[in-house]
């Protein structure tokens, strides 16, 4: 049975945790490495969130920085159990996106921008399988289905009775003509998208090819935020090997801005269900027309 702790985050308030505690002794990441014999990038992988931390790794660290209240060394080594624990995704199998998962999982609100496709947590079960395939030439069809099995999952954070993600998106017009999978596969996407935003915690708006140059020309992103003051509004950019994300305020400050821009320019929510069930109805058209 999978915990209700949720290890992603576990990791990253650890990693705060410890930070703070490195920079009250005055210590840089350089130095504390140094003195465990071991490399800075280890430090710094534990304190951002994104390796996990044995109960070993707190107890040293501890000691290099003189921790002596074993209230605040037992809690700190509770964390880092709870930390190596498994979130449901792990009954998947190695999911490339997996901190990004757990950051998801715990979030208060998404604001997302995509360019080039529907949001995984605004999927079809049909486009999902179909981006995968695409996206993923090599992958079996096991890997495929597995791959949807993860996304369809993690949309009931969406419509979680007691906790429901708020759920902005913005998506470039670009996504809703690119015909994935088929015509008759976009039309069910398209309603789907509809149907979803009548849902008051759910808001997706079109940016129009119209509107021309925009923010959001640079690629797509996401912004998370947490109910907990301690976790840090993060901004989360998707690459083919590896991804970022940023915490810096000035950062997380910038994109937000960008995303106030992008949905300026888009068009409302009500014109935008508009704009979608008329693409919907023209790949229906064209569908019926080709029979």
């Amino acid at each position: 049975m999978a915990s209700s702790v949720n290890p992603t985050v576990r990791r990253r308030r650890l990693g705060q945790e410890l930070r703070k505690l490195r920079e009250l002794k005055g210590m840089t990441a350089e130095e504390v490495a140094e003195r465990l014999l071991v490399s800075q990038s280890k430090i710094s992988r534990l304190e951002n969130g994104r390796r996990s931390i044995s109960q070993r790794d707190v107890r040293d660290l501890c000691g290099v920085y003189g921790v002596e209240d074993h209230r605040i060394v037992d809690s700190l080594m509770q964390m880092a159990k709870e930390s190596r624990q498994q979130g449901w995704w792990h009954a998947f199998g190695d999911i490339p996106y997996s901190v990004y998962i757990g950051l998801e999982t715990d979030a208060a609100s998404l604001r997302i921008y995509e360019a080039s496709l529907v949001p995984g947590l605004l999927q079809t079960p049909g486009y999902a399988g179909a981006v995968t395939e695409g996206s993923w030439p090599e992958a079996t069809a096991a890997e495929v289905e597995r791959r949807v099995q993860v996304r369809m999952r993690r949309q009931e954070r969406i419509s979680d009775p007691d906790n429901p993600l708020r759920l902005w998106a913005v998506i470039d017009e670009a996504a809703l003509r690119r015909v994935v999978g088929s015509r008759a596969v976009m039309c069910e996407q398209l309603e789907h998208l509809v149907e979803f935003s009548l849902q008051p915690h759910i808001t997706v708006q079109v940016l129009p090819y119209d509107v021309g140059a925009h923010p959001g020309m640079y690629g797509k992103f996401c912004i998370l935020e947490f109910h907990d003051p301690q976790d840090a509004s993060t901004v989360y950019l998707e690459g083919i090997t590896s991804d970022l994300y940023l915490e810096k305020p000035n950062d997380v400050q910038a994109y937000s801005v960008m995303y106030e821009h992008l949905r300026m320019q888009a068009l409302n929510a009500e014109h935008s269900r508009q704009f979608m069930l008329r693409v919907a109805e023209e790949y229906r058209a064209a569908d019926g027309a080709r029979a």
